[in-house]
């Protein structure tokens, strides 16, 4: 499984890029826009092919979830601690963060996945996650019941070792948008995994 976690700011022909890596098999995209309006997230939305509006996922604006037959939600470590999802278990998927395994290992069920990070150093933030061991931690992982997906410094170059490490997918962030072409690194790294 790949998914693609979009950039916080509005970035140029954003959505072009968005439908293009659905219509070649993107499984999910992250909606991750703290910052923005709810309009100029309705006019995000609005911008993304209907057809591919079950493979949405929202990080903020949950409430437009039902006006574009969104089911998909995502929430931080702090929203899971203050129980906040608990109105979106049921009829819908939700997902969250963790920072180690001991932590995802105590997940419960209702959680489809979990992103876990910082896998490798980011792309997107210098400096972050230099001296994580998070790749190692995998190896304690012992939650039959949530999928765990890595996030953190993925690329076309290193995705492989993700997957060889147990992880059931990877989130693709910098790599992608930090890109002249994100397309192009986007295509690369599904090749990677269907090879």
């Amino acid at each position: 499984m790949i998914l693609v976690i979009t950039p916080e700011m509005i970035f140029p022909e954003e959505t072009d890029i968005i439908n293009e890596m659905f219509q070649e098999g993107l499984d999910l995209l992250h909606i991750r826009k703290p910052w923005i309006s709810r309009n100029e997230m309705i006019e995000l939305i609005s911008k993304i092919d209907e057809t591919f509006h079950s493979q949405l996922v929202l990080h903020t604006h949950y409430d437009l979830g039902k006006e574009y037959q969104i089911s998909r939600f995502h929430f931080r470590e702090i929203d899971r601690q203050e129980e906040m999802y608990k109105s979106f278990v049921k009829e819908n998927t939700i997902s969250t963060s963790v920072h180690d395994i001991t932590t995802y290992n105590t997940l419960d069920k209702e959680w489809e996945y979990a992103f876990i990070s910082p896998f490798f150093p980011s792309i997107s933030k210098k400096g972050y996650g230099l001296d994580s061991t998070i790749k190692e931690e995998i190896k304690h992982r012992n939650n039959p019941d949530v999928k765990l997906i890595a996030l953190g410094g993925i690329d076309q170059d290193n995705i492989h070792e993700v997957f060889e490490s147990g992880a059931d997918g990877a989130a693709l962030l910098g790599a992608v948008w930090e890109s002249e072409e994100p397309l192009k690194v986007f295509r690369k790294c599904r090749n990677v995994l269907m090879s």
